[in-house]
């Protein structure tokens, strides 16, 4: 097979896991950047931590993609959890699993494991370009713009790795969406992901407890029971138990205009003996201090309990103690989309074959977050990047050798 020029636009996990499978080949592979650097997004999730993956069991992991975990599954079946570890292992960030199964580097940061991934890049012929942003592509060309003026660079094959519409500061903007469709290609709209949702706090709780943690709480939506902690914002609430109901809260506000979130406060105690003891509590009391003794609940949870149970039932030990434990927080919208973690939306699957490469338009490749699937936060969105962008290395070297 004669050497081929082969375009990787998109300087994130899924591009760079692309351009070290296809390091491998005898091809020409160059990686363009938008930004000064590439792996911004990365390096900000190992700000506070680097959670690569998740240790869970396999299928537990597959299914944590939702409908899109049988379209994934042969990417993550080649390039999963624990090739991601041996993987990192291997570039000398040797990895280790939390108390949550959530997997770290031991030296937790991004940035030394990003300098080695780029070393051996550069080592294996790959080459970088930065601050060149793509405008376009026509056959056999893809369209950059760099500080010097626009280049046409001619290739075989062009993969797009350039993220979803989340952090748009760090290169993710979605800028991309308009010159696909403008060739046809359907795209769903893309969405937050694992974001906060604004609530209509008063201003005298928003004044008061925004920025105040809500720990140990189950909350449930159509994502089912989770138990966990979150943030009060000025906005409304925030934090990992809110991101795992993002989904589920995004999709029935899309679906009938209104969304709740409904709380446990007291996930350690039945609902009975919380009216029990209610009952026995000093009806003369307020009720912030029937609420510190018989239900143990003070500062923001018991502001949450005032702020959102209507007054009537206040007095009724069974209908309070019913609140206490079924406590609706009504969230009127996602945070804008700027703000999310990651996106949802993205290349609809049924433009993508096998290889990941659109139907309609071959040699041009997808991978990553820019395709139409989202995942929790836990290491599953970086593992997915990782593991769809070697499978689109592997689908340009399967056409390349057929073409």
């Amino acid at each position: 097979m004669r050497r081929r020029k082969i375009v990787i636009v998109g300087g994130g996990p899924a591009g760079l896991a692309a351009a070290e499978y296809l390091s491998a080949s005898e091809h020409e592979v160059e990686i363009h950047e938008a930004m000064p650097t590439i792996g911004r997004k990365f390096l900000l999730a190992g700000k506070s931590g680097l959670n690569l993956t998740h240790a869970e069991p396999y299928e537990r992991f597959v299914a944590r993609y939702g409908v899109a975990s049988e379209r994934l599954r042969r990417a993550l079946d080649a390039f999963g959890p624990l090739e991601l570890r041996l993987w990192a292992d291997e570039l000398g960030a040797d990895t280790f699993v939390g108390s949550s199964g959530r997997v770290f580097p031991k030296v937790m940061k991004a940035s030394p494991l990003l300098r080695a991934w780029r070393a051996r890049l550069e080592e294996r012929g790959v080459k970088i370009f930065t601050r060149h942003r793509w405008t376009g592509f026509g056959e056999g060309v893809a369209s950059f713009r760099m500080p010097e003026g626009e280049t046409h660079i001619a290739c075989d094959a062009l993969l797009l790795a350039l993220g979803g519409a989340s952090w748009p500061r760090l290169g993710a903007d979605g800028s991309w969406v308009a010159p696909l469709e403008s060739k046809g290609v359907r795209i769903t709209p893309l969405a937050p992901a694992n974001c906060g949702f604004d609530v209509n706090w008063s201003a005298e709780f928003r004044e008061r407890y925004a920025g105040a943690p809500v720990k140990s709480a189950v909350a449930s939506s159509g994502a089912g029971k989770i138990q966990g902690e979150f943030v009060i914002s000025r906005h409304g609430i925030e934090g990992s138990l809110v991101y795992a109901h993002a989904a589920a809260l995004r999709d029935a506000l899309a679906a009938k205009g209104a969304a709740n979130l409904v709380l446990d406060l007291v996930p350690g105690r039945s609902a009975e003996k919380l009216a029990v003891a209610l009952g026995r509590a000093d009806t003369k009391a307020s009720l912030s201090t029937r609420l510190r003794k018989a239900a143990g609940l003070d500062g923001v949870k018991a502001a949450l309990v005032r702020e959102l149970a209507p007054e009537e039932l206040r007095r009724d030990p069974d209908r309070l103690a019913a609140a206490i434990k079924a406590l609706v927080i009504p969230v009127v919208r996602p945070r804008p989309i700027e703000e999310a973690i990651s996106t949802a939306g993205g290349v609809s699957w049924r433009e993508l074959d096998e290889n990941y490469m659109l139907k309609t338009i071959p040699g041009v490749f997808v991978a990553g977050e820019m395709i139409d699937w989202e995942a929790p936060t836990g290491g599953y969105l970086l593992t997915a990047c990782f593991a769809t962008g070697r499978a689109a290395g592997a689908g340009i070297t399967h056409w390349l050798a057929g073409s």
